[in-house]
């Protein structure tokens, strides 16, 4: 949602669609990674202490998004 943002922000591709297709695939990328991440968290950490899982959950998947976003930055930031 960030990335497809500032896409639309910087006016990237065709009428906004032209990333679409990537938007798709990185989305399902990131959904498969947080739902191990997630699932092993509260599965496993969750037995003993759910604060702590929910807590290392919503650390993980702010740490998955910031790597996502950056490694997909444009290298002076998004001057558009």
């Amino acid at each position: 949602m960030l990335l497809s943002a500032a896409w639309r922000a910087c006016d990237v591709g065709v009428n906004g669609a032209a990333n679409g297709l990537a938007l798709i695939f990185y989305g399902a990328l990131l959904t498969i990674i947080s739902a191990v991440w997630w699932g092993a968290l509260v599965g496993y950490v969750g037995r003993w202490n759910l604060a702590v899982a929910l807590l290392g959950g919503t650390a993980g998947a702010a740490v998955m998004v910031w790597i996502f976003v950056a490694l997909l930055h444009v290298p002076n930031g998004y001057r558009c």
